[in-house]
């Protein structure tokens, strides 16, 4: 939903010959939510993505209270060969307005 919300679809980042494999979660529980709860989830990315990108998330209460906060890596692979590579360009030119001065 991130990508989407930056005019970008994971189908577009597979079809430009990358995938996105998952490399790493954490998450920390801070208190709990409930059976129909509105959840607000906040996703941002703190680094412009070379061969990996990191996804910061907190996901909110209805109060809007911190009630999880996670970070998920994933990394962009050529499924051709299974080998690292660089995020594609198409990924880096949406991103690259929110990280300039």
């Amino acid at each position: 939903e991130a990508l989407r919300n930056l005019g970008l679809s994971y189908k577009e980042v597979e079809d430009s010959g990358v995938i996105m494999p998952v490399y790493e979660m954490k998450t920390r529980y801070i208190s709990p939510a409930y059976y129909d709860d509105l959840l607000t989830i906040k996703t941002t990315i703190s680094k412009l993505p070379a061969a990996r990108i990191v996804f910061n998330v907190e996901i909110l209460s209805p109060s809007m209270a911190v009630i999880n906060q996670g970070e998920v890596t994933l990394v962009f692979v050529k499924p051709q060969t299974n080998r690292l590579c660089l995020a594609p360009d198409l990924m880096l030119e949406k991103l690259k307005p929110f990280f300039e001065l």
